[in-house]
């Protein structure tokens, strides 16, 4: 039968009655395995601080899990949520969501500790559904291993439900990696373990969703996540996008601003080469004037040497015949 809290709001419990009969005071806290009714259930404990689940007309009280699954848990739901930021094709339930499974033996109402819904699945989740009306895509149950009975509830019987009522997926997860399994619906509507290559588990459910079965442990953060490549595709892309472009960015203001200076020094030594020209034509002009100056001082002591001789051979040639006109004048005497 359909389940009450698949209406807006459940009824109140003045509504419905306990087994048929109102006036039957409730139980405020009743133990596990207490027999009651769907509608009672839907009534009174589906919503219930304890957290009931109901099978086949008996309470189950869901244990909790120990601090290490927890972490688990959470780092795998806040990847499911990087996931759903980029791809937007499934929305999430968490812990007191339930849905109602009707198997060919029984009825269960189970509150799978994350349920995913995809945007494809032929019963869409509504905003202010309080339960789901279909069947989950994927169920992950966080294990508690305080008794076997907690143990078996979902390694066995969760198992078996929810192969049953059509789950394609089903993880199982804890602090113990001999207690983290996860199914596949094959062909033949039965589980079967999904295979790892690489130690990366890849969801064929959720597409395109992926992590390795170590980082459950590892818990990367998301600075890794992003760098990883088996998360980089779906973990921030635009952000990813973002930051790509800032350093091209950036490079490419560093390569204008390494050509500006490039320029820039280029500048200052044609600068320097035309002052280094200036200076050595400069140069060559003082030695030049220098060598003029030595030149003509060169020319006018080589004037005045000339000068000197002519004037030397003057007094020679003058003396010459001064002593010639003696000599004749000596010769006349003597005659």
């Amino acid at each position: 039968m359909p389940s009450p809290a698949f209406a807006l709001h459940h009824p109140s419990p003045e509504s419905t009655p306990r087994d048929g009969d109102p006036s039957l005071p409730q139980p405020v806290d009743p133990p596990e395995g207490t027999p009651v009714s769907e509608e009672d259930y839907w009534a009174f404990y589906y919503e219930h601080e304890n957290g009931y689940e109901w099978n086949n007309g008996i309470l189950e009280v869901k244990p909790v899990s120990d601090v290490l699954t927890a972490w688990i848990y959470q780092w795998l739901l806040g990847l499911l949520r990087l996931y759903l930021e980029t791809h937007h094709n499934a929305r999430l339930t968490c812990l007191e969501f339930g849905f109602r499974l009707s198997l060919p033996n029984k009825i269960a109402i189970r509150k799978p500790d994350l349920g995913l819904v995809l945007d494809s699945n032929v019963q869409p989740l509504a905003d202010l559904d309080r339960s789901y009306q279909g069947t989950f895509d994927l169920c992950v149950e966080a294990l508690s291993d305080s008794k076997p009975a907690e143990i078996r509830r979902d390694t066995e019987q969760k198992h078996a439900e929810y192969q049953a009522a059509g789950v394609p997926e089903y993880y199982i997860i804890h602090h113990d990696p001999r207690w983290q399994l996860f199914y596949r619906r094959n062909a033949s509507g039965l589980y079967e373990p999904i295979p790892c290559h690489e130690g990366i588990l890849r969801s064929a459910v959720v597409p395109g969703f992926r992590f390795r079965l170590e980082d459950l442990t590892r818990q990367p953060s998301l600075e890794t996540l992003i760098e990883d490549p088996v998360y980089a595709p779906f973990v921030l892309p635009a952000w990813q996008r973002d930051r790509q472009a800032r350093v091209q960015a950036e490079q490419a203001r560093e390569q204008a601003e390494q050509a500006q200076e490039q320029s820039e020094q280029a500048r200052r030594r044609a600068e320097e080469t035309v002052v280094t020209e200036r200076q050595a034509r400069a140069q060559a002009e003082r030695v030049s004037e220098v060598a003029a100056r030595a030149r003509q001082q060169a020319e006018q002591r080589a004037t005045s040497s000339e000068q000197r001789a002519a004037m030397a051979e003057r007094l020679a040639e003058q003396e010459r015949s001064e002593k010639e006109a003696l000599l004749a004048e000596l010769a006349k005497l003597r005659r």
